[in-house]
């Protein structure tokens, strides 16, 4: 209500008491006071004496309101949002499945824009050794040294790993198919503080991985450590896996414990011994 028709209402209320020339005993406010009253409000700055409507305040809601359903289309749109964002899993691996060599697979690798690993990392660490080798070594991630150096286990870890494949007659740098061993990692950039590679970094990278031992086409793979076995056998544990040859994808894996691990807890290293020999066995027999 505007202030005029507010002041409309006071006189329409004092010629109301007027008229009804209400007497004391009948009313405990006379005209002349209802009007000095409203005058007051006024001037306190009062613009409205009544609403449109009445409006009963026990019934007000003392809660918030619920959001309004979504509705069909809104849902629809927001399906066909999430539908259209990629899938870094099959787009690694449909450039892993163009690419015919090992260069073009490093290639593949470095243009892949969807692992935020690379971001942070200095160096791709793609593989060292001799690709003609009957042996992969798989490992999990680089660590710092890896990272600098770009090639995979060459800190303490990699240095047990030299002697463990020397003890059974391997050698990344030989050049003789028989005797070389050829090592990767499954996932190619060094994980920030060298923590474990994520689920999703894991999934989005073992097409790659896939690719690279298709294109090495060795005898027997060695999955040194539970991130390669979940990458490789889709398990983990490796505790309970080692000391028996899986096969997945038409693929002879033997489990090992990773050297990180046989360098914190040397009591494990006869474990790794007998999976050596078991991996000697397997590729004498081949």
């Amino acid at each position: 209500m505007s202030l005029g028709n507010f002041i409309r209402t006071i006189a329409c209320f004092s010629f109301w008491a007027a008229q009804a020339r209400l007497s004391p005993m009948e009313s405990q406010l006379d005209w002349h006071s209802a009007r000095a009253l409203l005058e007051w409000q006024v001037e306190l700055g009062a613009t409205e004496a009544i609403l449109d409507a009445p409006v009963d305040r026990f019934s007000l809601e003392t809660t918030a309101p619920k959001p309004a359903p979504v509705t069909a289309p809104a849902a629809q749109a927001a399906v066909q949002q999430a539908s259209v964002q990629p899938d870094p899993a099959q787009i690694a691996k449909q450039m892993a499945e163009t690419a015919g060599s090992l260069d073009a697979l490093q290639a593949a690798l470095a243009g892949f824009e969807y692992c935020e690993l690379k971001r942070g990392a200095r160096n791709l660490v793609f593989s060292d050794g001799n690709p003609a080798a009957q042996v992969i070594i798989v490992g999990e991630a680089p660590g710092r040294d890896e990272d600098q150096q770009g090639k995979p286990f060459v800190g303490r870890a990699g240095q047990l790993l030299d002697k463990m494949l020397a003890a059974i007659g391997l050698d990344r740098q030989s050049q003789e198919p028989a005797n070389a061993a050829y090592i990767t990692n499954v996932v190619p950039w060094r994980p920030p503080q060298n923590r474990e590679p994520s689920p999703e970094e894991i999934a989005m990278l073992t097409p790659f991985l896939l690719r690279h031992i298709a294109l090495i086409k060795p005898t027997v793979v060695v999955a040194m450590g539970n991130i390669s076995c979940q990458a490789l056998l889709g398990k983990r544990g490796i505790s309970k896996l080692r000391g028996q040859l899986q096969n997945s994808r038409d693929i002879d894996v033997i489990p090992m414990f990773h050297p990180a691990y046989l360098l914190r807890n040397p009591s494990a290293k006869k474990l790794a011994w007998a999976d050596l020999l078991m991996l000697k066995a397997k590729l004498a027999a081949s």
